[in-house]
């Protein structure tokens, strides 16, 4: 939110009493609606992944998000998560908006979702991207889309195509998302010699 000075210089004179009261009302119902109408720090994700061989219905990736969304909805009310979640046939590419901790969130279930009771979801899934404070949001709510096999026929310059995504994927540089928590969570390293900051996990193998 904007920080604006308040600063005001009032007078002690009696006839001006009721003047000061009423500015001073007026000032705290600024700040208070001012407050309640504060947006949130919006940053973007993009992660892609690859689907496993035996995954035989894709729109159960759509499900678990569309739960997944409802679940961090009620705990973070006022943080509207938008984006679309692109399900090819072997692979998957996510675009998410929100605040830090949504995203946080999301990629906490992304590492927990290698791991399903009922067998993975995903495979390897990597970060892409991760945008801080962007201008304005590119998706006005969250969906989901299974892409056919043969869209890149019809229409490919939509959106990426799984050649694309298999190359992002095999690049090493890219962070997994226990990787991108881990950093995250990590000490600060900072060396007042030179004024640099780096976090201390990057040097840390997962």
């Amino acid at each position: 939110m904007t920080e604006k000075s308040l600063e005001k210089i009032t007078s002690f004179s009696w006839d001006r009493d009721s003047e000061d009261m009423e500015e001073d009302s007026a000032t705290m119902f600024n700040v208070f609606n001012s407050h309640m109408r504060e947006r949130i720090v919006l940053q973007r994700l993009i992660v892609i992944a690859r689907l496993p061989h035996d995954l035989a219905d894709r729109t159960e990736l759509g499900a678990h998000y569309e739960r997944l969304n409802f679940q961090l909805s009620k705990r973070y009310s006022r943080d509207l998560m938008t984006g679309r979640l692109y399900i090819y046939p072997s692979c998957l590419l996510h675009i998410i908006e929100s605040s830090r901790e949504v995203l946080l969130s999301v990629l906490t279930d992304l590492k927990d979702m290698q791991h399903h009771t009922h067998g993975a979801l995903l495979e390897a899934p990597r970060v892409v991207f991760m945008a801080h404070h962007p201008q304005s949001r590119l998706f006005q709510q969250w969906s989901y889309k299974a892409v056919p096999g043969s869209v890149w026929d019809e229409t490919p310059e939509l959106i990426a195509s799984q050649r694309v995504l298999y190359i992002l994927l095999a690049r090493e540089e890219l962070l997994t998302p226990q990787q991108h928590l881990q950093m995250y969570n990590s000490p600060l390293d900072i060396h007042m010699d030179f004024g640099q900051v780096i976090r201390s996990s990057r040097l840390t193998t997962v």
